[in-house]
């Protein structure tokens, strides 16, 4: 009988050649790495330039308001958040109002009937939730360096904070593959499964709801060595390239 972990039959590498055999995680792991990277470039880029855009805020009431508003989304859960966009994307929502009303379209678009826009809505999503909170680190560094214009923004405040810049660069490369699962499990659905389903989605598929718990196991194993991979090689890199890095 079974006792546990030592107790328990080993599988070897069973599960793990079906992982690789089965077409739908295939799937999934395109789907995580395109959404993963996408949220990376968008929800980093968007963190700096805000936090350049912010210091440049001379009317201290004003940039105050600004920054306050901009930390609010993150406290908001998932299921907040993906209950607004789908009332403002919704066929009678706002954006379609804007988009019939002002000509750009003849009728309301359904965007989560068509594949082609979920990607975009997810990077959406995590920019508006998550742009104002991680700007913090950013503006914390360009409080140390002398007040600059949008002049010297580039040779300035840019080298000022590159330090933070490659540490969280780095560490954010090893989460590439946790692109989410609130969001995709709450925004997806039938019609656009092909594109929303994430690795996550699928282990919770398997390993819960299917009860084989092997197989949800390796695909979690899967996600941690690559993400230590990831981690190890952007390190590496910036030591070859004479920059900051983790260790």
């Amino acid at each position: 009988p079974k006792d546990g972990l030592f107790g328990s039959e080993f599988g070897g590498l069973e599960k793990f050649k079906f992982l690789f055999s089965d077409e739908v995680f295939l799937r999934d792991i395109r789907n995580t790495l395109a959404m993963g990277v996408l949220n990376l470039v968008t929800t980093f880029l968007m963190a700096i330039i805000f936090a350049i855009l912010l210091n440049e805020v001379r009317n201290m009431f004003g940039k105050k308001l600004v920054q306050t508003i901009s930390y609010l989304p993150h406290f908001l859960s998932w299921i907040i958040v993906t209950g607004i966009l789908h009332d403002a994307l919704s066929s009678t929502g706002i954006i379609n109002e804007l988009l019939v009303n002002l000509g750009i379209v003849d009728s309301p678009i359904n965007f989560f009937a068509n594949p082609g826009y979920f990607w975009p809505i997810v990077a959406f999503a995590n920019v508006w939730k998550e742009t104002g909170w991680n700007a913090i680190v950013y503006l914390a560094a360009i409080t140390s360096i002398d007040p600059s214009r949008w002049g010297k923004i580039w040779h300035v405040t840019l080298p000022g904070i590159k330090s933070t810049i490659m540490i969280l660069l780095i560490m954010n490369i090893g989460n590439v593959l946790n692109a989410g699962f609130e969001v995709q499990y709450l925004l997806g659905n039938g019609l656009v499964k092909s594109v929303s389903e994430t690795i996550d989605i699928y282990t919770l598929t398997w390993g819960i709801s299917q009860n084989d718990y092997s197989l949800g196991t390796a695909a979690g194993i899967f996600k941690s060595v690559v993400a230590i991979i990831l981690i190890l090689g952007a390190n590496w890199i910036a030591k070859r390239a004479g920059e900051d890095r983790l260790f």
